[in-house]
């Protein structure tokens, strides 16, 4: 028990840097781009379009766009799998406590076997047990919705930084 409470502890490892106010400015600002694309659009189609996890998403896209959880294929695909996985269970096995525990895990379990890893996305399974949604809801909002995301950080990132934006796909 006392190995356990020393763990709990902590490194004590220093705080990582602060960010340049640029680097502030700009990824505040391409978070509030991609969600008033995401939300004007969907006002505009008459069309779901946001997810809850997309404002997370935004963190990364646009505050930490070099991160491997930050490239388009880990944004779309892991919010699909999520999604996808969330309504599986939720078919097949009910709204139950467990159920959705079990879609969650597989979600993080497959994003990680197939390389897209998007944190965000983790939180997919339980939204979609929390909203109960049609099947519609793989597309409209979860795929429509990450990939109209990934095209706002595409243009946006590259129009304000010096470096490339995806590290790869």
């Amino acid at each position: 028990m006392f190995t356990l409470l020393e763990k709990i502890k902590g490194d004590s490892a220093a705080l990582p840097p602060k960010h340049p106010i640029k680097n502030i400015v700009l990824a505040g600002l391409g978070g509030v781009i991609a969600i008033a694309v995401l939300a004007g659009l969907a006002e505009n189609l008459e069309a779901a379009l946001v997810l809850g996890s997309f404002g997370a998403s935004c963190v990364l896209v646009f505050g930490f766009p070099d991160a491997p959880f930050s490239q388009p294929r880990n944004v779309i695909g892991g919010h699909f799998l999520s999604t996808l996985i969330g309504l599986i269970f939720l078919t097949l096995c009910g709204p139950t406590w467990w159920s959705v525990a079990l879609a969650a895990g597989t979600a993080i379990a497959v994003m990680m076997a197939t390389r897209t890893v998007h944190p965000p996305a983790g939180s997919n399974p339980v939204i979609v047990f929390l909203l109960q949604p049609s099947w519609e809801f793989l597309l409209l909002p979860t795929l429509s919705g990450s990939l109209i995301l990934v095209v706002v950080a595409l243009l946006y990132n590259n129009l304000s930084r010096s470096t490339n934006y995806p590290k790869y796909w």
